[in-house]
């Protein structure tokens, strides 16, 4: 390998550690700052185990200087006094910000790097959001222009990548009926979907008694809306005891003129098998899925 090689190499190298450290960089300085304040307490507790020390001695000077005052002393004057009380106070005042010194930089240091941390995860919160708005409003344009191009039953057909199903039913007269029913992929929903299933602590092994939870929870989830004009994703998640997502910190509901203004959690779909299994009672669980109006603080 040539000079030019070996300088690319370790220059490639170079970049990508600062890249890494850029990275890295909001918890390094929060790990700093930690270390830097609990540095600046013990830096300020030695300095004030010889803070008593200092005052005694400059309490010592004022103390001579008022003796030598009041004695009359010829060659000492009310203005020499003064001039002395001065001194004595100038430099008790450099001393004790010089034993404190230290603690105030290194105080000063941590919480440079604590405001620095914040700052850059909350340029980087800024700009994910920012992101993640542009992306799912590209998503949502291109879905309404498919649906005008081909129409909202093949647009859901394609998304959710659906098939038919036959089944065989039997009828009041006891003859056996050939149905074909649509079913999706559940690995097509949306990202916001989750299981209300055992995993839950509110779900029941009485399919029935889970069907008249989703629908109250559904209800207050509404009634929170029209209160509060918006509603997180992970707040649903947490009333129905689903795992929280990262990006239900951000989506949910927010009552606008863009948005349906309403919470579904997607139980009633009549194309859907299974959903229609768990209304009828021939299913406890069900793959719930959200119609979030998408980022709210974008959309406040």
């Amino acid at each position: 390998m040539n000079l030019k090689g070996i300088s690319n190499v370790v220059s490639n190298k170079l970049a990508r550690q600062v890249l890494i450290g850029q990275k890295h960089s909001p918890k390094i300085l929060f790990v700093a700052g930690v270390i830097g304040v609990a540095t600046t307490v013990v830096l300020a507790c030695r300095a004030t185990l010889k803070v008593d020390e200092i005052l005694e001695e400059a309490q010592k000077d004022i103390h001579q200087a008022k003796e030598l005052l009041s004695s009359g002393h010829e060659n000492y004057s009310e203005l020499d006094y003064k001039r002395d009380i001065t001194v004595v106070n100038i430099r008790t005042g450099a001393t004790l910000v010089k034993l404190y010194g230290p603690a105030l930089i290194v105080g000063v240091a941590a919480i440079g790097a604590l405001v620095g941390s914040h700052a850059i995860l909350s340029k980087r919160n800024i700009a994910l959001t920012a992101a993640y708005a542009s992306l799912e409003k590209a998503y949502k344009e291109y879905r309404i222009r498919v649906i005008d191009e081909i129409g909202e039953d093949k647009e859901r057909e394609l998304r959710y990548r659906s098939g038919v199903r036959e089944i065989k039913e039997i009828g009041v007269d006891g003859k056996v009926i050939n149905k074909i029913e649509r079913v999706f992929d559940p690995n097509s929903i949306s990202p916001y979907a989750r299981f209300f299933d055992p995993m839950s602590s509110a779900w029941s092994k009485e399919p029935e008694y889970n069907l008249l939870f989703l629908k109250s929870q559904q209800t207050y989830a509404n009634d929170l809306l029209r209160a509060r004009g918006h509603l997180f994703l992970n707040e649903v998640y947490d009333a129905l005891d689903i795992e929280r997502s990262k990006a239900g910190a951000v989506v949910g509901w927010v009552i606008s003129k863009h948005g349906d203004n309403y919470v579904d959690f997607g139980i009633y779909n009549g194309s859907d098998v299974a959903k229609r299994d768990f209304v009828h009672g021939n299913e406890g669980s069900i793959l719930l899925d959200f119609n979030v109006d998408g980022v709210i603080y974008d959309l406040l």
